[in-house]
């Protein structure tokens, strides 16, 4: 197996993702890889999580771990322990950036608020809290198990140990309506700091909303929902540097970044997913990588055979040109030119149709300077629509 040294193409920082998958209940709307677990053998996890991380250690050692995501699944079920060990792993296999920005999800629970100085104690320094919503009516809906109180305390927790924190927001629930939205996202702006993620809820086949028939907002709803959190959010110091995250300068979440800027990560843990890039002649030669997605199996096969790879794709240069320009327009930023010719071993206008380009950006959707191709404020409100024009 080909060893892969030294830092990405592009300097787009080099990300450690850990996938625990455990939650107590499973949200209606959720379709991540998660599941609910009676009994976890903490040990027999952290072994394997151990075991996987030395695995991707030997064909990747000399990158410089710039982040580290624990992501689920509920990551704040883990033992502090296992996260302190994890942590420490990372730093004994990778050299690490000084400025490393180490994120941990949580729900926030009453119980699971009490663990917080125990993560950061481990060497957590960014919390990202599922707060989804602050009414209690529409926590229920969503089959959230904390209250709106419960949810402020534990922010004021957040803020209270970590040097940076986050949460979540959810909009375009059944029935909600634009003014009451405003009113949710003035209360949330009293107690947000750097960074707030605000998401319209979709409804995913396999989840229980798709199965009870629970609509999503119509569009113009959804259209008018969203200009209302751009606006108040932006007005708040909190612009949106990515579709549905907004942040003050400097407090972007570097580990997401690292994925929409086209960098490389290694995924440890049941169903995560990698990106891993190796000089290959005159272009770079990016896998993707997909580890086992049930728990159990997952586990079985790193105790077996030191890891839980279901798939290894080498990406045509083609692929990983969609890829970069899907990923990279969901920023404000955009995609530069010499960032996707140094990912992709190819110039931006090849990679598109040149009438569909030259449409996009006489009809508003898209601009193309000779630094970056990137969206416009009417591109991103529709992106979908703008990426299946562009890319098909």
């Amino acid at each position: 197996m080909e060893h892969l040294h030294g830092n990405t193409p592009a300097d787009t920082g080099f990300g450690i993702y850990i996938h625990w998958p455990f939650c107590t209940s499973k949200c209606p709307y959720c379709d991540f890889n998660s599941h609910v677990a009676g009994t976890i053998d903490q040990g027999r996890w952290r072994a394997a999580l151990l075991g996987e991380l030395s695995h991707f250690a030997g064909e990747t050692g000399g990158r410089t771990v710039t982040s580290i995501f624990f992501g689920g699944g509920t990551p704040s079920l883990m033992d502090p322990g296992t996260v302190a060990d994890l942590i420490a792993a990372v730093g004994g296999h990778w050299p690490v950036s000084g400025a490393v920005e180490i994120t941990l999800e949580a729900n926030p629970t009453s119980v699971e608020a009490k663990r917080f100085q125990a993560f950061r104690a481990a060497g957590v320094n960014r919390l990202s809290l599922g707060v989804q919503a602050l009414d209690d009516r529409a926590l229920a809906f969503l089959g959230r198990g904390h209250s709106a109180a419960e949810a402020q305390r534990a922010v004021a927790l957040a803020a209270a140990h970590f040097p940076r924190f986050s949460f979540d927001l959810i909009y375009g629930r059944p029935g909600q309506t634009v003014p009451a939205w405003r009113r949710e996202l003035a209360q949330a702006l009293e107690f947000a700091d750097g960074h707030l993620s605000v998401y319209q809820l979709t409804i995913e086949p396999g989840t229980r909303f798709h199965a009870d028939g629970v609509d999503e907002a119509d569009e113009e709803t959804g259209a008018a929902l969203y200009q209302a959190t751009q606006e108040m959010l932006g007005a708040a110091g909190l612009a949106a540097y990515e579709i549905s995250n907004h942040a003050r300068p400097g407090a972007e979440c570097r580990h997401n970044l690292t994925y929409w800027r086209g960098g490389d990560y290694v995924g440890v843990g049941p169903g995560a997913h990698g990106r891993l890039t190796a000089p290959a002649g005159a272009l770079p030669r990016t896998e993707a990588l997909n580890q086992t997605r049930m728990p159990e199996h997952w586990l079985s096969a790193v105790e077996a055979r030191g890891h839980g790879t279901a798939q290894r794709t080498v990406l045509s240069p083609e692929a990983r040109g969609e890829e970069v320009l899907m990923m990279g327009l969901r920023l404000s930023e955009g995609v530069s030119r010499e960032r996707f010719r140094r990912l992709t071993g190819r110039r931006l206008e090849d990679a598109v149709d040149a009438a569909r380009l030259r449409d996009l950006t006489d009809g508003g959707f898209l601009i193309l300077d000779d630094r970056r191709l990137r969206a416009t404020a009417a591109g991103r409100l529709r992106l979908n629509a703008v990426l299946a024009a562009l890319l098909a």
